[in-house]
């Protein structure tokens, strides 16, 4: 079916991070009978992706189509962390207006700013949506005056100030132009699409000129390859026509190619088309070297579409092959080679993340938006049968002119119980942080922001969370460069090393339970070098885990009583991250995610911390 110019709407949901994105995107396609059956069943249908339904977090932008009373609406859902932004910025520019999303309770929230102003600066029409104004403790009148004075922080326009606002509840699957409405039982979600036809504007597109379209995001295809995905800005595209790619320069990227694919998403699945016009947001193949921020068009074309800058990788760690004893016992991927063409093929499909070789020929520098990010890129390849080691993050500085050196700052919003505002404010202090703000909450909560060194927050999540008793809530996101703030005091705490190979025994895992907390079970294989646990002094301890009970002619094995061991604690990949030391990596394999020293021999250790100091 044929859709004019103007019955045409093209929108990005954006939010913070489970303010609930997702799931009001299921209800818009129950809503308009997009592919009725499976949003019926399957919950968050568009988080498609293996981690994303474990996580319950939007990793990857996900495109889709609704059909609603003659419009067609092309709808992208965009992730909520920070670490993703960049999949957010790459999208903004296939759109004319998005959806904010804001929690009635929480309000806007470090990455509500930061996607905001992203959508600002590309002038784009914004309809705000409380949601979850079913929750007896929401604050929607006042969520509403913060979001004004955000837009008004982030110099919007008096018709951007002019924004329609939307109260929902997109787990129930209603949405009300009124608060007095909420006691309407015929609620549905009708007033998102009636709002988002009537106040969003219809594409910016000319079908009369010659073909172009910017390429906004990347996919990739085992069967066609690369897929290149965004929105047509002229013309018509059709299968088989011959095109060129451009960079912002103008500079032809590929040429002498043919479009072999175009198609459309309807729910999550792909419709082959055989052309699409303008303002139509598409994917097509046939392209091997184009990427984001290119322009796709007619052979005749010689100027580049306009595109939003991407912001840089503001974090970095080291992939490298795996060298432990254990090498090769569980994985089928451990080479170089293997570990950097797969990063390559992320790089490709992700240009947020760069990969550049060290200077050591086994390893390779990955930089990306934060460790959540690189997090979800190693437990991908530990997945896909690899075997590697990881090294501590670390901040990518700058210089300015004056050659100063500068370090990433970021915005950090704290939600914790009256009780332990002392407490954040005094650890963050120690990390360079500085308070900006602090205000009283619903519930006896105090909210409070800082602006931290990125280099700061590295490995506090989860002393934060023992602050609290796991209750608090610590959102970030990446804020400006500022000068270097200075030498910030790491891990208090050293840990407990395996001094050798073999299997470590109940009876010696339980004398250690009074110096440190175990990271591992009795029976567990170790090797010299392997962190086996967290010591309660500041210095690392050498132990033997592996030598067990001595037996005599006099004493049977269990005369002394049975052995009771603590539970250990589990380090998750996200946990390992935050917790190593400059001299400490992770070794992941598709069944184990281990802690150990750089070098495993005492001697070399000692070597190492001299060259250090």
């Amino acid at each position: 079916m044929k859709f004019s110019v103007e019955k045409k709407r093209n929108i990005a949901i954006i939010a913070h991070v489970d303010h609930g994105k997702t799931t009001l995107a299921d209800k818009l396609m129950k809503k308009c009978e997009v592919d009725k059956q499976r949003a019926e069943s399957v919950e968050r249908l568009l988080d498609s992706n293996d981690q994303e339904k474990e996580r319950g977090i939007t990793i990857l932008s996900k495109i889709t189509t609704l059909f609603w009373e003659g419009y067609k609406i092309g709808m992208v859902d965009t992730p909520g962390h920070a670490d993703f932004g960049g999949e957010v910025e790459r999208v903004l520019d296939m759109v004319d207006g998005v959806l904010l999303l804001v929690d009635s309770y929480e309000g806007p929230m470090p990455q509500t700013k930061f996607v905001l102003s992203k959508a600002l600066k590309q002038n784009l029409k914004v309809i705000v949506v409380i949601n979850k104004i079913d929750k007896p403790e929401n604050r929607a009148k006042d969520v509403i005056d913060e979001i004004f004075e955000l837009f008004m922080s982030l110099d919007a326009s008096e018709d951007q100030l002019d924004f329609p606002v939307i109260y929902a509840s997109a787990k129930n699957g209603w949405a009300v132009n009124s608060l007095d409405d909420i006691k309407d039982e015929n609620k549905n979600m009708s007033p998102i699409l009636k709002t988002i036809v009537d106040k969003i504007p219809f594409p910016k597109c000319n079908p009369e000129k010659p073909f172009q379209m910017l390429a906004s995001n990347l996919d990739y295809n085992p069967y066609v390859g690369r897929i290149v995905i965004g929105k047509i800005y002229s013309g018509e595209a059709k299968v088989g026509m011959p095109v060129h790619s451009l960079d912002i320069d103008g500079n032809i990227v590929e040429s002498g190619k043919k479009l072999t694919k175009i198609f459309y998403t309807k729910g999550i699945k792909p419709i082959e088309l055989e052309k699409a016009d303008a303002g139509d947001i598409i994917s097509v193949a046939g392209l091997s070297e184009t990427t984001v921020s290119n322009t796709i068009s007619s052979t005749d074309i010689k100027e580049a579409l306009p595109a939003l800058p991407i912001d840089p990788p503001t974090i970095s760690m080291s992939f490298s092959v795996n060298d432990s004893p254990f090498c090769g016992q569980s994985g089928k991927k451990l080479t170089s080679r293997m570990i950097y063409d797969r990063l390559l093929k992320e790089a490709s499909t992700n240009v947020s993340i760069k990969v550049v070789p060290s200077s050591d020929s086994d390893s390779y520098e990955v930089s990306g938006r934060g460790e959540l990010q690189l997090g979800v890129l190693i437990e991908s390849m530990r997945r896909e049968g690899f075997e590697l080691s990881i090294g501590r993050p670390k901040v990518i500085f700058k210089e300015d002119e004056s050659g100063k050196k500068l370090e990433p700052i970021e915005e950090v919003i704290v939600d914790v119980d009256d009780e332990f505002s002392g407490i954040v404010i005094e650890k963050i202090s120690l990390r360079k942080g500085e308070l900006l703000n602090m205000d009283s909450m619903p519930g006896n909560k105090t909210r409070i922001i800082f602006l931290c060194p990125s280099r700061g927050l590295i490995g506090y999540r989860n002393e934060f969370l023992t602050d609290t008793r796991g209750t608090g809530l610590l959102n970030k996101s990446f804020h400006s460069y500022a000068p270097y703030k200075g030498t910030i005091q790491g891990r208090k705490n050293g840990v407990l090393i395996a001094n050798g190979n073999g299997q470590a025994t109940a009876y010696d895992l339980e004398d250690l339970q009074i110096r440190g907390v175990l990271f591992i079970d009795a029976g567990t294989q170790v090797y010299e070098g392997l962190i086996i646990g967290q010591h309660n002094k500041d210095n690392d301890l050498d132990v033997n885990v592996t030598k067990g009970k001595k037996l005599t002619n006099m004493r049977s094995k269990s005369s002394d009583g049975t052995v009771q061991l603590a539970p250990p604690k589990k380090m998750t990949l996200e946990d390992a991250i935050s917790y190593i030391q400059e001299d400490e990596i992770i070794e992941v394999t598709p069944d184990a995610i281990r802690l150990r020293k750089l070098y495993l021999s005492p001697n070399d250790r000692k070597r190492f911390s001299k060259k250090i100091k």
